[in-house]
């Protein structure tokens, strides 16, 4: 709960709930005065041990005056943050400012019933956080010798934490800017915490149905009933107050009777009792709750409310939420066989982990899939998405050895940039497959209560891209690609063999194969197929077979028309056993099955044991899209191992702190959603922090002050108007190019203003002379979802009129920069065109880089703009810049780890 009311400054967005390392929960806030009791409370409950470390001596109470010094803080100089589980504070810490401004003395507290749970590392990494927003480089400690837990905690941080032992203690102390170990330290321990948690949620031990039913066609009758017939190897509990006993066993009147601990609690009561059956399962220990219930953030603003405040009970009681309004959770694990869903059986076990959100895209998924025949090891609906997200799952599935691929149908995106990092790691070892509408982040469906995007979709689809996603629009398109990986291996290369029994069919395959990136090598279009069905079948093995073999050929199509004698049975099964046997991919299309019993779209071919199986599809384009999409998965895999994982920072820590220091002070008068454009001097010391110049101007009111200008800068220069849209637009006069001498300049600056009068641009500058080169356009922007987003194009009608934007989201390393600079489609004419030299790509990419790192580190910068850069056969020149300057956001993912809804 937030304290701001009785502590002027209080910075209520530190707030945070966090997963502990077992995978619950616990809040983190500032402190403040009305503390005093709660930390009276939380000292007397420490053993003499722990208070002698904390104090290096005991003392059975805290005086009055140590309590106003603890909980009376300024939250810049003195600032201490508390963690607390069901209201009750565990752990807290605290710095001091020193004399040397940029270091402070920091503390820590554990509460001794709550050791082991990894709130020290929790609380060091928010109040590094809080610290450097207020200007704080260095922590220092005072540390008993026999205090080997908080030593552990400064050590295992990632920090270069040097030591000395001096008078009896241990003096501590490092810097605190995050460093590659110290992010990668943070992810881990996030990473796991996460998969723990929603581990808890998919292999209970125990369940709980909360509004359990007698009565056929209830949500609770439901429920048990799909528990129990899916051989739910833990113990059920059924719940409510109006029946002794349902599905033949005995019910209980509150969660509190249930004998023994319950790690999920399954809820389907009325919306309007679920609070409190939420506080009554935080009360009883429960680890998870499953909210089938809908009535909240899909039901306007008074839903919403009962939303945050159902996620707010359940995080204060240490539990995670699935939910409310989910389809539900599914485990095919035979140590497990959950299925505590709405589906009416468990379905065969496989390697794909699914996730949807809303439940009927939840049903719709799941079903196709059922019908396809794919296995699946897990499947989660998240409903609303209150809590639990596509995030969180992926963190477990990478640590699930019975998930070898992911398919995610996301309708909104809570924190895309957290999703980025964990998908991208996730995809270096198993495919990621995310469908979603066109209109993801540009609105909200019903019942999801996140930011949305000021980006173009073509932003957040090329963050896709770079995490390595397989990125696909429908969830059939999710299900033909995952039902190859399902059943086959992957292919190492976009080289198709084409096994066909029509010439037509044949072509229209390479055709299509062609249209979709792959490359048709090896072809067979006429087999004959009349010769009975044992003939037939040696005719497919042999030609299939050879085609398999061939080194050309990474992937096989099969596209057979029904033929007389050969039953489809017989040859799904000899072609199974082919793909059994080949270390390359083989699917198949039967576009000819005119008989509706028959099943030609799924995983077919697969025996008892689930081994086998061939990819069927009823066309080519299903076929061979989903193949080219894996192939292009298996190319960034690959382009992906040489990809430094935090790219080098182009400046120094001096420079952008420099940078950071500029930014304050310019922001200083700026409040609320005010935006400043820096001046010109201004814009030029920023830029300078990251190696970019921007080539040197002068305005101008009278033709004297024009020719000394031009003498200063060298001749020969250019003369422009400062009219931000006319500067660039040579046609309309806006520029004058090439100056020699000050005799010229006074007879173009006359002629300029006389042309320009009519559009009211008065104001003129020259300019340094650039060489000739490719004109582009470089922005970047902070976007409220994406967090940091760089555009850049060729400049004029290609960005102007066709919209050939390239988008990335920071961080870039330079084989990604590079990759950028020629993703516009406009880009083929920086290697040159039509008889005219290629320019000075490498330069290009260096500046994309500069601006991706600027962006990156200080989301102050709301709005930058190059326009426009000529790059030259050697090197470029940033011609005009516009740099607007904000309030920070904060932004979805941050150095700090919390849970966000």
């Amino acid at each position: 709960m937030a304290r701001g009311a009785d502590n002027a400054g209080y910075p209520d967005y530190w707030e945070a709930d966090v997963v502990l390392r077992d995978g619950g929960t616990g809040h983190i806030r500032p402190i403040a005065p009305s503390d005093a009791e709660a930390v009276q409370a939380f000292h007397q409950a420490q053993s003499q041990a722990s208070v002698y470390l904390r104090f290096f001596s005991y003392k059975a109470k805290l005086t009055g005056r140590e309590l106003k010094r603890f909980t009376e803080v300024d939250h810049r100089d003195r600032v201490a943050l508390v963690i607390t589980i069901a209201g009750e504070i565990v752990g807290i810490a605290r710095y001091d400012r020193l004399e040397d401004p940029s270091e402070a003395e920091v503390a820590f507290n554990i509460s001794d019933r709550h050791q082991g749970r990894g709130l020290g590392s929790i609380l060091l990494e928010h109040l590094a956080a809080a610290a450097l927003e207020n200007g704080i480089r260095r922590f220092s400690a005072e540390v008993l010798p026999e205090n080997r837990k908080m030593l552990g905690v400064f050590a295992d941080a990632g920090y270069e934490v040097k030591r000395q032992f001096e008078s009896g203690v241990v003096l501590v102390g490092f810097g605190i800017d995050p460093t590659v170990k110290s992010r990668a330290v943070m992810e881990s321990r996030e990473h796991r915490a996460e998969a723990r948690s929603v581990q808890e949620l998919l292999a209970p031990r125990s369940v709980a149905v909360i509004g359990a039913s007698r009565h056929w066609g209830k949500l609770g009758y439901e429920l048990m009933h799909h528990l129990r017939e899916g051989g739910f190897t833990g113990v059920i509990h059924a719940v409510n107050p109006s029946a002794l006993e349902v599905g033949g066993g005995l019910s209980h009147g509150t969660i509190a009777e249930v004998p023994g601990p319950v790690d999920l609690a399954v809820i389907a009561v009325p919306y309007e009792d679920v609070l409190r059956v939420v506080d009554e399962c935080g009360a009883a220990g429960v680890r998870g709750v499953l909210v089938v219930t809908a009535g909240f953030a899909d039901d306007g603003e008074q839903g919403l409310a009962r939303q945050i405040a159902l996620v707010r009970q359940a995080r204060a009681s240490g539990m995670r939420v699935i939910g409310p309004a989910s389809l539900g959770v599914v485990n095919t694990d035979p140590a497990v066989s959950l299925n505590a869903s709405m589906a009416p059986s468990l379905p065969a076990p496989g390697g794909l982990g699914l996730f949807s959100q809303s439940a009927a895209v939840g049903i719709s998924l799941y079903a196709t899939a059922q019908r396809r025949g794919l296995g699946l090891s897990s499947f989660l609906s998240a409903g609303n998405r209150a809590d639990v997200s596509g995030n969180d799952v992926m963190q477990y599935w990478e640590d699930d050895p019975r998930t070898r691929a992911v398919g995610l149908f996301l309708e909104s995106f809570g924190n895309p940039r957290k999703f980025s990092r964990i998908a991208r790691r996730l995809a270096r070892s198993k495919p990621v497959i995310v469908a979603k509408p066109a209109t993801i982040g540009l609105r909200l469906p019903p019942g999801h209560a996140v930011r949305t995007t000021q980006a173009p979709p073509a932003a957040l689809d090329a963050m896709l891209r770079q995490a390595g996603v397989i990125r696909v629009e429908t969830m059939e398109e999710l299900l033909d690609v995952a039902q190859i990986i399902e059943a086959q291996p992957l292919p190492a290369g976009r080289r198709l063999g084409v096994v066909a029994n029509s010439l037509s069919l044949s072509r229209i395959a390479a055709d299509t194969a062609e249209g979709h990136g792959l490359v048709a090598t090896g072809a067979v279009g006429d087999l004959a197929l009349d010769g009975g069905q044992s003939a037939a079948l040696a005719v497919v093995r042999k030609e299939v077979r050879a085609m398999l073999g061939r080194p050309d050929v990474d992937s096989v199509l099969v596209s057979l028309l029904p033929a007389l004698g050969l039953a489809q049975e017989a040859l799904i099964a000899e072609l199974a056993a082919l793909s059994a046997t080949s270390a390359k991919p083989l699917l198949t299309v039967l576009p000819g099955n005119a008989d509706p019993a028959q099943r030609v779209t799924g995983i077919l071919g697969v025996d008892g044991d689930r081994t086998g199986g061939l990819p069927c599809f009823e066309n080519h384009a299903a076929a061979l899209s989903a193949l080219a999409a894996l192939a292009e998965y298996v190319l960034w895999r690959s382009e992906e191992n040489g990809v430094v994982e935090e790219p080098p920072s182009l400046t120094s820590a001096a420079e952008r702190r420099r940078a950071e220091e500029l930014l304050a002070a310019w922001l200083r008068p700026v409040h609320d959603e005010g935006l400043l454009a820096l001046d010109h001097e201004q814009m030029v010391e920023l830029l300078s922090c990251y190696g970019i110049t921007v080539l040197p101007s002068r305005p101008f009111g009278t033709v004297a002050e024009a020719q000394a200008a031009a003498e200063e800068l060298g001749w020969p220069v250019a003369l422009k108007t400062q009219d931000p849209i006319l500067r660039h637009r040579l046609d309309l006069g806006g520029v004058r190019l090439n100056i020699q001498d000050a005799e010229s300049l006074e007879r173009n600056i006359h002629q300029m203003r006389y042309v320009l009068a009519d559009y009211g641009a008065g104001e003129l500058e020259v300019q340094s002379m650039a060489g000739v080169g490719q004109a582009c356009t470089v922005r970047a922007i902070e976007d409220p979802l994406l967090g940091p987003v760089v555009a850049y194009g060729l400049a004029g009608d290609a960005v102007k009129i066709l919209d050939d934007w390239a988008y990335r989201v920071p961080p870039l390393s330079p084989v990604q920069a590079l990759d950028f600079v020629h993703a516009p489609r406009a880009a083929v004419k920086l290697g040159g065109y039509e008889g005219l030299p290629g320019v000075d790509t490498q330069a290009l990419a260096d500046l994309l880089l500069r601006v991706a790192e600027l962006k990156d580190r200080h989301p102050e910068v709301a709005l930058l703009e190059f326009t426009p850069v000529l790059v030259g056969r050697r090197g470029l020149n940033v011609l005009s810049a516009t740099v607007h300057i904000a309030d920070a956001q904060q932004r979805t993912d941050s150095a700090r780890r919390a849970l966000r809804n």
